[in-house]
């Protein structure tokens, strides 16, 4: 479907209020074909399509799902036809295009490796799904399809757990190794085990995230059993010796339950020793309902952490402009220090 909106507003762009209002709703619904994502097979929002819409330089992602109070229109006057709008109640909020992922974000192979996982977060669509396995050759495949497009910047691996964190990781590894006929910078997001980053860094991986998932520790016990806290924290903190300052990070999912007092004192600790937290507002998946507190944050609560955040990247010396891999390059599901702010 094709609508024709006022002139109006054409030249209008995603400021970083808007693009918080955006991610505080997270869905959108979508008139007639757009170029959209595939299917998310990582993390909360596993099984579910997307789009990527970009206004201006800023970029969001958001989920396609019919009941969203966002809708997302192609406009008439749009040479090409991927221009459109976001409306709102039927007011446009933002102008801009849509963007074709080229493998889960733009400019990116960003590819699930395993798409299970032997442990149990609540929050977390994976081991409800129990997706498919990719084998080396598949992953090469994949990136090589990438290549041929000339749009391939980067490749993210990232991956759940089939059967334990040590044999993940020398899968990964192994396939990290097999990329690097590339020429691109390869990160890997998995779960970490003792050795694994000078594993990694040997296999010619030059980023690492391994997630804390819930600022709260207390929390973190219930919503992620079976895994340590502190396994996660002495990895990151090894990283950063390994990969170097600004070239590590860890997700934080916000709207847990958690407090913000919480969340700036695990920030603060993580920018303090040369970690890039991703600051990832929750998605509370159909197949998770019930499991444990999720609750999208408001719009300015994502500002005013996202504002904290980058004051404390600052103080740290830590640029996400620097990024070359990873969530910080794509932008699409957060609003990122040093690209929206």
């Amino acid at each position: 479907m094709v609508t024709d909106l006022s002139r109006e507003g054409l030249d209008s762009r995603m400021d970083l209020e808007t693009k918080a209002l955006l991610l505080s709703i997270g869905t959108v619904q979508a008139d007639g074909p757009l170029p959209r994502g595939p299917v998310s097979t990582a993390g909360p929002g596993a099984g579910e399509g997307s789009i990527f819409f970009q206004s201006g330089s800023r970029m969001v992602r958001l989920s396609l799902t019919e009941s969203s109070p966002l809708r997302l229109v192609r406009l008439t006057d749009a040479p090409g036809g991927d221009e459109a709008a976001l409306l709102l109640d039927g007011r446009e909020v933002a102008r801009g295009r849509t963007v074709a992922p080229l493998l889960h974000c733009p400019e990116q192979a960003y590819i699930t490796v395993s798409e299970r996982c032997i442990y149990d977060c609540k929050f977390c669509a994976v081991p409800r799904l129990l997706g498919g396995i990719k084998a080396d050759e598949t992953v090469q495949r994949m990136v090589e399809q990438a290549a041929q497009t000339g749009l391939l910047q980067a490749i993210s691996l990232t991956s759940g757990v089939e059967v334990s964190p040590r044999q993940e990781g020398e899968k990964v590894a192994r396939i990290v190794r097999s990329l690097k006929g590339f020429g691109v910078p390869v990160g890997v997001s998995i779960s970490p085990y003792p050795g694994v980053n000078r594993i990694l860094r040997d296999a010619g991986a030059v980023e690492v995230k391994y997630n804390l998932e819930c600022a709260d520790r207390e929390l973190f016990a219930r919503i992620c059993p079976g895994i340590s806290w502190e396994e996660i924290m002495d990895a990151l903190e090894e990283a950063v010796a390994v990969f170097g300052r600004g070239r590590v990070f860890s997700n934080i999912i916000v709207g847990l339950g958690e407090s913000d007092r919480s969340l700036k004192r695990v920030i603060d600790d993580l920018t303090e020793k040369g970690i890039m937290p991703v600051l990832r507002a929750v998605y509370p998946h159909p197949l998770r309902a019930g499991a444990v507190e999720m609750n999208r944050p408001s719009v300015q609560r994502l500002l005013e952490l996202a504002r904290y955040l980058r004051a404390a990247l600052d103080r740290a010396g830590l640029d996400g402009r620097g990024a070359l891999t990873g969530c910080y390059r794509c932008t699409g599901c957060d609003l990122t220090p040093g690209r929206d702010l």
